[in-house]
């Protein structure tokens, strides 16, 4: 992949708890520790936990630049695993839906950031609210991370239907999590498969691999440290490693202007076209 084409990807789920928030964070160290200049997004904008998986305490955050003018390279945070990361706020209501106003705000900001970005990986919420399909619009891969849990797979597919019914979006990547063997990861992935095809017409399923439960995923979690650093050679550090060197092959689509801030202008065009 051409450095100064930025690969732009969402990690997301239609439930919590399956384990996207710690995807994205694993995923960031791996292709840092692979040599790439990496930024986390933490869009989750009013339940952030990016900053506590990773046990870092930013001072500043994205609620910053809306409320209280702060340039986009104050909030970048430089973490102690080779990436940097753009915190949101936890517990603040007011940034649970973004208006026209602070998506503008977003833009000017990332227009200063560097061109050398290779992976700007979005952490968003679970679910179908406004920020979840806002963020999920405007990336060029999607990563849909689901578990077994039924209803992780029921929620799954509701994020799909909509953002294929009411948006055009037909092209999902997905990323079978806590699993305990290949077949199994294949069969979760083989439902939700055979529900889209059932049910909507021209979605691209594409299965990137799966990680295996870990019992040392929950240990990194409770020690705040990302597990392919506190454990690189546990079974899951192994996998979301050879995710990373999958996602590392994806193609950066050639609507860029070279830079990140084509990404910012594709939002506030859906956000125009869908007012």
């Amino acid at each position: 992949m051409s450095s100064n084409l930025p690969m732009v990807l969402s990690v997301t789920s239609g439930k919590g708890g399956v384990g996207k928030t710690n995807m994205s964070v694993n995923l960031a160290y791996s292709l840092s520790a692979a040599g790439k200049n990496v930024i986390l997004l933490d869009a989750d904008l009013g339940l952030a936990n990016v900053d506590v998986i990773l046990g870092v305490a930013p001072k500043l955050n994205l609620f910053h630049l809306f409320h209280e003018n702060m340039t986009i390279d104050k909030i970048l945070y430089e973490t102690p695993y080779g990436f940097r990361i753009l915190p949101a706020s936890s517990g603040v209501s007011d940034m649970v839906s973004l208006d026209t106003g602070q998506k503008l705000d977003l833009l000017d900001a990332m227009d200063t950031l560097d061109d050398k970005i290779d992976y700007f990986i979005v952490d968003t919420g679970a679910g179908i609210n406004d920020n979840v399909l806002y963020f999920n619009l405007a990336v060029q891969e999607r990563l849909l991370v689901i578990t077994p849990e039924p209803t992780s797979l029921t929620d799954a597919y509701a994020l799909i239907k909509v953002l294929k019914l009411h948006h055009g979006v037909e092209r999902f990547r997905v990323l079978v999590n806590m699993v305990k063997d290949k077949k199994t990861a294949k069969d979760v992935y083989i439902k939700l498969l055979n529900a889209c095809d059932h049910f909507l017409d021209g979605i691209s399923l594409d299965l990137v691999g799966f990680i295996p439960f870990d019992p040392n995923v929950r240990n990194a979690v409770i020690a705040q440290t990302p597990f392919c650093h506190k454990f690189p050679k546990t079974p899951a550090s192994v996998a979301v490693r050879q995710t990373a060197q999958i996602i590392n092959t994806w193609q950066a689509t050639n609507n860029t202007d070279g830079n990140i801030k084509f990404f910012w202008k594709k939002l506030l065009f859906q956000e125009r076209s869908v007012a």
